[in-house]
């Protein structure tokens, strides 16, 4: 059984970064890349907001701490929003808080689009979400 970590932790960080690299190394690379900012919101730790980043430029969605130079799009969002999103893969949830003024999108919004159209998908076909799922507290 996986240890269990709190989403956005530094632990569940470097853990699903190991799950998508894995899932990768067997069955190739996503050919979509996006370069994108999230500021997170709202955090059940102490921060207030947690700053990080998505980049699929080396064929699998990185997740990272910190920021990029000149993304492509920069999402701020809240915690329970984004774990809905990247954990529970709902996208309802995620266009709910967008239309509810919960999620601010600068930059390229046909990039954010496509995310879900290609890297998500790629991520449920290869099994990635329960993977995420198993390891999120």
């Amino acid at each position: 059984m996986s240890e269990k970590y709190p989403f956005l932790s530094p632990q569940w960080i470097e853990a699903a970064r190991n799950l998508r690299k894995e899932a990768m190394d067997k069955t190739g690379k996503i050919e979509f890349e996006l370069r994108m900012n999230q500021i997170v919101t709202d955090l059940p730790f102490e921060e207030t907001e947690l700053r990080t980043y998505i980049d699929t430029s080396q064929g699998f969605l990185d997740l990272e701490m910190g920021e990029l130079e000149n993304p492509d799009v920069t999402v701020t969002i809240d915690y329970e929003t984004a774990k809905a999103l990247f954990v529970d893969q709902n996208p309802q949830a995620a266009v709910e808080a967008f239309m509810s003024g919960k999620i601010k999108v600068t930059g390229d919004l046909t990039k954010l689009l496509a995310l879900q159209g290609n890297v998500l998908s790629f991520e449920s076909a290869e099994g990635i979400p329960a993977l995420i799922k198993s390891i999120t507290l």
